[in-house]
């Protein structure tokens, strides 16, 4: 870890924040899921499609990890409108700018908690002719999730049910180019 970067993290760790997932923890954890990907789709026409804004941190580190051909695309999906919880009312803001038909798809989001707005997004995909289509998460906190069918195939790390920013997760637009994960102590100063 560079000096930079530690100070960077003792200055946020000072402030509102407590490290829960280090930078080196999500390095190697990235890192075990591009070999996973890439053993599993070898051979295989795969697209993965990166659900904005939160996943991009996460996806670009993780398309870098699968060692296989592959292309990407994204998608801006809404279901909070301006609420603080999701709807499971999904507005597709953003659609994938090629088809899937045919293809092997790994959606990828930074974190699944209730699932609502995975689960509508999975269905409207699965209509659109795809040989598969898998769920890749940097984070999962499963005790919200009120779609417990939704199966994450490709998990970075389980964590509590507790507000997290950094690496792609922000709160308010900041906080998304933290190098790890943090636990906001008091979401009302962040």
């Amino acid at each position: 870890m560079s000096a930079s970067t530690v100070q960077k993290s003792t200055e946020f760790t000072n402030s509102n924040l407590e490290v829960l997932l280090s930078e080196e923890q999500i390095k190697r954890r990235v890192a075990e899921l591009g070999a996973e990907i890439a053993a599993a789709y070898a051979e295989k026409d795969l697209v993965i499609v990166g659900v904005l804004k939160g996943s991009c941190v996460f996806m670009a580190d993780l398309i870098r990890a699968v060692d296989l051909p592959l292309t990407i695309d994204f998608m801006a999906v809404s279901s909070y409108k301006d609420a603080m919880k999701s709807s499971g009312d999904v507005e597709i803001l953003k659609d994938v700018s090629q088809p899937i038909r045919g293809k092997d798809v790994i959606v990828v989001e930074d974190i699944v908690d209730t699932g609502l707005t995975l689960f509508r997004l999975m269905e409207i995909l699965g209509s659109r002719g795809a040989n598969s289509i898998k769920i890749a998460s940097l984070l999962d906190k499963p005790e919200p999730r009120i779609k417990k069918e939704l199966v994450i195939d490709y998990c970075g790390f389980q964590i509590p049910n507790k507000f997290v920013v950094g690496y792609g997760l922000d709160v308010a637009g900041r906080y998304r180019n933290l190098p790890f994960i943090g636990v906001v102590k008091n979401p009302e100063i962040a």
